[in-house]
Order: C-alpha cells, then sequence, then structure tokens
C-alpha cells in the first residue's frame, strides 16, 4: 500500500490538520483501520487523535482518495461525531485506556488498604 499526500493544510479554528491523500493498494480496497495505521506510520501522528473521515475508491482502478483529520489536542478531538469515531475504533481504544487506568488505580487501592 503507498500512500501519497494531495493537499495538506491547517484548521486553527478547530485545532486540526487536514489532509486529502491517495492510496494506491492490490486487491480489494483496504480496510479504514488498515489505511489509518499507515497513515499514522506514514505521517508520524499520535493514534488517538488521527480519524480517517472517508475512503471513495476510484472506479476500475486500485486506488482510492481520502481525507484525514490530525487533532492538536483530544479537547479539540471533541468535537468529531460518534459514529466517525467508532469507524476509527477510537472509541475501543479508549475504552480499553480507561480500563487499564482503572484498574491500576485498583491495584494501588488495595496495596496501600494492606
Amino acid at each position: 500500500m503507498e500512500i501519497e499526500i494531495l493537499n495538506e493544510r491547517e484548521n486553527p479554528l478547530l485545532e486540526r490538520k487536514e489532509i486529502n491523500f491517495r492510496v494506491i493498494y492490490k486487491g480489494a480496497t483496504p480496510k479504514i483501520n488498515d489505511i489509518r495505521s499507515k497513515l499514522i506510520e506514514f505521517l508520524k501522528s499520535d493514534k488517538n487523535l488521527t480519524v480517517v473521515d472517508s475512503i471513495k475508491p476510484e472506479f476500475g482502478r486500485t486506488a482510492a482518495h481520502g481525507y484525514v483529520k490530525i487533532y492538536a489536542n483530544s479537547d479539540a478531538s471533541a468535537i468529531e461525531r460518534e459514529h466517525r469515531i467508532k469507524k476509527n475504533s477510537l472509541l475501543a481504544e479508549a475504552k480499553e485506556q480507561e480500563a487499564g487506568e482503572q484498574e491500576s488505580k485498583e491495584n494501588t487501592e488495595v496495596k496501600e488498604n494492606a
């Protein structure tokens, strides 16, 4: 899978970077999470702040155009719609992170009580 950046612009009002890209692939159109992980690696961005908005395959070709938003902080990414967050699996990652933090809190409380 090969990624080419077509257009990149800063959006200071929403505290994010908006990028239009083209992905060239072999076989079927890749899943959003596959493209997202490749973009995170390519752009060296934070996985919790990167949201792939859309992927549109080119008819008859093994390429697709897409749009990704990279937020400056987690407060700025709060404006993102819930269905986009689910599509990007950010909700699952956030829940796993919260569960890990809660588990470590419980372990700390148990140690303090002992």
